[in-house]
């Protein structure tokens, strides 16, 4: 009897679930490539032989039809899938999927986007069930209310969109047409000793003007400023609304009680416009992960007031610049416990810092005859520079406002120049390789005010030093470099004995760096402190070959595998900000790219956990390996060289699994 031709299970295919901590993903597997083959006799038709020929190579998955068994496939049936299997395999599908699913239903979605436009049959308040004339859009669903209810509804609500129905389409306008007013104080309600007149908005702002061909002929918002109304900017736009404040005997002034509640007001004494604390918090993320400048993003906030009149919405864009600067301020300060302190900061104590790089007093604790001079105390660091962060001449230098100067990553300007006044200006040549950074390091550009900037960070983890990063202002000078490192040389390494500095040009710059922090009065470094030169990975590939040998971090004592390149990563989001810094007043660049490197660290701080665990997994492996490989070696001359090896993996297997 002749053997029909072999069937795989479910037309040539096999679903099995792949995947790795916990996660699986229902995969097809051809029968093929597992070989594995199921059968299923029909009555009469035993094998003559157990002998089975090759099979060809299956056909795809996507050509089979739905009924693949044909009866002149021999005596064979295929064996089916259990339904219960079947239902639970999942295919993944892809975005294009979806997109060719929603096609069939892209004019039904467009329908009942002009749906929405209409109001209802009956137009009832769903509050009331009264005659509902406001739509508000960003409640859910977008009821409509009466006029009371839209006022009191939105009572803690105030910065929502409302449109009117004007017997055609619904039309743009706002709760402070609604009747709403904001009062401080006394629960919302209003103060019982307010007067009359209130002449809070009196003076202190200069006021919209708008001429008469600039206002629109079409219907849409009034966008005269009304009386007793402040603009206030918030993240779905500016609003005009009416707040009034507490009147008592012993209130605060009005822009404490603003503040109190959400709103940074732009002035102190009567003030006319304020910024909510979200659209604040909002433009700071914007700016740290998008780059976004304060024009681009109040830009935004005018077209979302009005899509069609976006020039005739108030310009409040250098009072965000301003009020930006005063909240960021403020949360660092928050953020570094300052609010508990009545001292104020000193330099570097806005900044955070590396959690794991060894820090006497705060993560490292020398017990009995223990030594700081051990090896695995050794802090690493790594120097560079960028020339991407370039900044222009101030317009008015002697007008400027320092918030943070040397408080953050950024060191304080007088100190720093007159190191600048004091030290040499020494053009060596390169004894190596002709470098960029030691040609080019006098290169003058005499349109900028700073050329980049420079600066130490640690060079394992990633994470700027505070109160070491410094301005160029012609190339990648040494006397710049030679204040960063003093700086960072002074942050918390009381009784560290051993660093290694990693720097792209250090077999030029270290030959005469102590003589030179000896023969400066702005630069100090302990003389119990010894700096080990050493290359990154990547660019002493581009030096002389007797440089590799002599600061490639292979060869460096205890400084484990690093390879000293983690700096040239940083740049990449301070470059994010680095166009729209450019411009900036020299203080304002400053806090800047103090709040970007600060959070930089704080991201290295929270994901720094599955970084070690995975580099210590690593290095574990690595040391079972090198056991390994040692006692191969050596079990010629030592034959109980493997016998110790084997002893010491069992024990370990032991402890592993709690016997």
């Amino acid at each position: 009897m002749r053997i029909g031709r072999c069937t795989p299970v479910q037309k040539s295919h096999r679903v099995e679930a792949r995947g790795s901590k916990g996660r699986k993903t229902w995969v097809k597997v051809p029968l093929a490539s597992t070989r594995r083959h199921a059968y299923r006799s029909m009555p009469g038709s035993p094998p003559e032989s157990p002998t089975i020929q090759p099979v060809r190579a299956p056909t795809p998955w996507e050509d089979f039809p739905d009924n693949a068994y044909k009866p002149d496939q021999g005596s064979f049936m295929p064996l089916q899938l259990p339904k219960t299997m079947a239902s639970s395999c999942h295919i993944i599908q892809s975005q294009n999927d979806y997109l060719r699913q929603w096609l069939p239903r892209q004019q039904s979605y467009l329908h009942h986007l002009l749906d929405r436009e209409a109001p209802p049959e009956d137009r009832r308040c769903i509050v009331c069930e009264q005659d509902g004339v406001y739509k508000c859009q960003d409640c859910l669903g977008e009821p409509l209310y009466c006029t009371g209810c839209c006022r009191s509804q939105h009572h803690h609500n105030p910065f929502h969109w409302i449109s009117q129905w004007n017997g055609q389409f619904f039309e743009q306008s706002c709760l402070a047409q609604a009747g709403l007013v904001i009062h401080l104080g006394h629960d919302g309600k209003q103060c019982p000793a307010l007067a009359d007149r209130w002449d809070l908005f009196e003076g202190d702002e200069h006021e919209d003007q708008l001429e008469p061909e600039d206002l629109p002929f079409v219907s849409g918002p009034e966008f005269q400023p009304k009386e007793n109304t402040m603009v206030i900017i918030d993240k779905s736009g500016v609003h005009r609304l009416e707040i009034r404040c507490c009147d008592c005997p012993n209130a605060l002034s009005p822009d404490i009680q603003m503040f109190r509640h959400g709103f940074f007001p732009a002035s102190f004494n009567r003030p006319k416009t304020a910024f909510t604390f979200r659209v604040l918090d909002d433009f700071l993320l914007d700016n740290l992960e998008c780059g976004t400048s304060a024009m681009n993003y109040y830009s935004k906030l005018r077209r979302m007031t009005s899509s069609m009149f976006p020039h005739l919405v108030p310009d409040r864009y250098r009072e965000l610049m301003r009020v930006a600067r005063q909240w960021r301020q403020l949360k660092t300060m928050k953020w570094h416990g300052f609010g508990h302190r009545s001292d104020i900061p000193s330099t570097g104590e806005l900044a955070l810092f590396c959690p794991a790089c060894p820090q006497p007093g705060i993560n490292v604790l020398v017990a009995g005859d223990e030594s700081l001079d051990d090896w695995k105390y050794t802090r690493s660091f790594v120097m560079d520079g960028n020339f991407k962060a370039e900044h222009l001449h101030p317009i008015k230098p002697f007008d400027e406002v320092w918030l943070s100067d040397g408080l953050g990553f950024m060191v304080g300007k007088d100190r720093y120049k007159m190191h600048l006044a004091e030290a040499a200006d020494m053009v060596e040549k390169s004894s190596c390789n002709n470098h960029r950074a030691v040609n080019q390091a006098n290169a003058a550009r005499h349109k900028l005010e700073s050329t980049g900037i420079g600066g130490v960070a640690c060079a394992r983890h990633g994470c700027f030093v505070p109160h070491s990063m410094v301005d160029f202002q012609k190339g990648e000078r040494q006397m710049n470099m030679d204040y960063a490192l003093c700086e960072a040389a002074r942050h918390n390494m009381e009784g560290i004995s051993r660093a290694v500095t990693f720097y792209d040009i250090n077999c030029q710059y270290n030959k005469h760096f102590r003589a030179r922090v000896d023969a400066s009065r702005f630069l100090e470094m302990t003389q119990d402190l010894t700096i080990i030169p050493g290359i990154g990975l990547w660019h002493v590939h581009g030096h002389q070959d007797s440089c590799y040998v002599r600061y490639a971090s292979n060869f460096i004592e205890g400084i484990g595998r690093i390879d000293g390149e983690i700096m040239e990563t940083l740049w990449a989001r301070l470059n994010l900000i680095s166009p729209a810094a450019r411009g900036m007043s020299s203080p304002h660049r400053q806090e800047c790219l103090d709040y970007q490197m600060n959070d930089s660290n704080f991201c290295k701080m929270i994901r720094m956990k599955r970084t070690l665990c995975r580099k210590y997994k690593l290095a574990m492996n690595g040391i079972t390996k090198t056991r390994e490989r040692r006692a191969q070696s050596s079990r010629l001359n030592d034959p109980e060289a493997m016998d110790e090896y084997e002893t010491g993996m069992l024990e370990k297997l032991k402890r592993a699994k709690g016997l």
